[in-house]
């Protein structure tokens, strides 16, 4: 996000400190919740539906703070007077899932990481009752002229982002008025 601010590059993805940006326009892509990953023989797998006390009594390997959802799954945690043991932090999926196949705990992740057949020594365990889902925006900095191409990308990447909603959240002044332009929407959920 820091380098869509400052114009290194065009576009910024991103799910969390958002708020950090303000002169970025932010369109809402697609809502994401996480699973569990565990070694098939994990004694996690023999539970019916898993709790965050179940999760907070193994350490964990997961998301850095502040990249790709980490403050929610904090958030969880807090909301139930737990403290996570949260054993080491990587900023991507399959250095999470190198970290839980070699014992070091359990992987939190965003489900559409997991791969049943390049994962297939993990079991994936759903986590969406546990955490609240998060949402994964694309934008670019204020006054930036869009070309076609950005607009294709934008589109390729969110279908419903089409041109015409794209150029309205441009005109857009404030957080306030980004977040009614797209209150209506119904995000696809990965």
């Amino acid at each position: 996000s820091e380098m869509a601010a400052d114009g290194s590059v065009d576009f910024a993805i991103a799910t969390e400190a958002l708020e950090l940006f303000s002169d970025l326009i932010m369109m809402p892509c697609y809502r994401w919740n996480r699973c569990i990953l565990v070694p098939r023989d994990h004694a996690l797998t023999q539970r019916s539906l898993v709790t965050l006390e179940d999760v907070a009594a193994h350490p964990i390997v997961t998301y850095v703070f502040g990249f790709t959802g980490r403050s929610r799954l904090d958030e969880a945690f807090v909301e139930k007077g737990l403290e996570p043991r949260v054993v080491f932090t990587a900023a991507d999926a399959d250095v999470i899932k190198t970290y839980v196949r070699l014992g070091l705990g359990i992987g939190i992740v965003a489900a559409m990481a997991y791969d049943p057949d390049k994962d297939a020594d993990l079991v994936a365990l759903d986590a969406s009752h546990l955490f609240a889902s998060s949402i994964t925006q694309i934008g670019c900095r204020r006054g930036t002229f869009l070309r076609g191409y950005m607009y294709e990308f934008i589109q390729d990447f969110a279908p419903h982002l089409n041109r015409a909603l794209v150029q309205k959240a441009f005109q857009c002044h404030s957080r306030v008025e980004l977040e009614e332009l797209f209150s209506h929407l119904e995000l696809p959920v990965y």
